[in-house]
Order: structure tokens, then sequence, then C-alpha cells
């Protein structure tokens, strides 16, 4: 039962256990800033209440401590992600495409994978198929077209959202990267290129942002 507050107050934090109810998805626990035993302790109340437990930007070392007292506790090591579903789910909406420009871009798109795997998504993923080599991603034009709302992740300037939103109907959300040399300013210019896609359906999220990108995709995909 949820306590009549929509919270559990464990003193430095007030865990939100309403937010299922209220949003379709459980509260997602940010890691970095926070300690193991607070980690720990905030995971646990999610459990205890039901509740899926999504764990992003969550170090290996921390993992490992949170394993042992969280069975069945899985971890994606290039996400950063560790996950625990409370029931397995009946599949919804449709296809969710996740593509990658480079293989540095990785990671930021897994984020975007785990996110949309927990929450109940069918998930395809295309990699390393940036515009430097336009004709990879030309081959899976067909690919692209099967799915309901796709996810594109780019460093460098950030072209490939604006190529793939060109060539379907679907929404496509566009992730920018830190990826790049000097002047891409950590991601800067990729997402000054997304917001100022000449391809209308784009919408954009923040520098290294897949967890948004992949719960953003959810809402669309259901």
């Amino acid at each position: 039962m949820f306590p009549k507050s929509g919270f559990c107050d464990l003193g430095f934090a007030k865990v939100d256990i309403d937010r299922q109810k209220r949003r379709g998805f459980a509260e997602v626990v940010y890691c970095p800033g926070k300690t193991k035993k607070d980690i720990k302790s905030i995971s646990r109340q999610l459990l205890k209440n039901k509740q899926d437990l999504l764990l992003t930007r969550l170090d290996k070392k921390t993992f490992l401590y949170l394993k042992k007292s969280i069975p069945r506790l899985k971890y994606n090591v290039l996400a950063k992600i560790g996950y625990k579903a409370t029931k397995k789910k009946n599949l919804k909406g449709g296809l969710v495409l996740v593509i990658s420009a480079g293989t540095s871009d990785i990671p930021v798109a897994e984020e975007a994978v785990v996110t949309l795997e927990v929450m109940g998504n069918k998930v395809s993923k295309l990699y390393d198929v940036g515009v430097a080599g336009v004709h990879r991603v030309m081959k899976y034009v067909d690919s692209l077209k099967k799915a309901t709302v796709i996810i594109v992740v780019a460093g460098m300037e950030g072209a490939l959202a604006s190529l793939v939103s060109g060539l379907v109907k679907v929404p496509v959300v566009a992730v920018p990267t830190s990826c790049g040399y000097g002047a891409s300013f950590k991601g800067l210019a990729a997402l000054l290129t997304m917001l100022n896609s000449c391809s209308p359906g784009v919408a954009v999220v923040n520098i290294d942002n897949g967890f948004g990108a992949g719960y953003f995709a959810h809402l669309i995909n259901q």
C-alpha cells in the first residue's frame, strides 16, 4: 500500500513511490553524488513498494556492493545502469530503433536501450552508421521505416539525426554526445546542429542523456 503522503521519507531522501501510479513508471535513481548506502536504502524502498528499479550512471563498484543485498539486480556495463523489473512486462506499442553514429556513441545509446527495455518496449539497435560513411545507414532504410519512433545518438557535428529524419515519417529523438575533438565543445556542436535541424519531427534531449531519450521514446511508443 502507498503511504497517504505518496512518498517514503528516509530523512536524506523522499522516495516518490506514487510516481508509478501517477506517471506510469517508477522514480528513477540518478546515482552520482549519492553514497552507496543511500542508493541501497532508496533501492530497497522502491522494491519494497513493488516498483521497478532503474539506477542510472551507476559505477560497477557500487553495483557489486548493491548486488550483495539485492538479488537478481542486473547491470549493463556500457550504459552504467543497474536495473531490476518487479515483473515481466507484456511488450506494448511498436518498435523503437536506437541508432548510433559511431562506436564512441554506443554507451549513450545503450543507456537509451536499457531504459526502453525495462519500461517494456520492443527495441532494435543499429550502431556505427554515421554520415562519414553515409552508405552504411542507407543500406538499412527499410529497417528505419519499420520503427514507430527512432532515437539517433551522435557526437561530432551531430548530422545523422537530420539525415534519418529526412528518410522516415516517424518521430526522431536526437541525442547529442560529448564525443568529438576540441571545437565540438563536449557535445555543444552536436546539440546546436540537432536543434537547428531542417527536417521537421526531430526532438532533442540534453547532451549524453540516453536515459531521457529512452523515456521520451517510450511515451511516444505507448
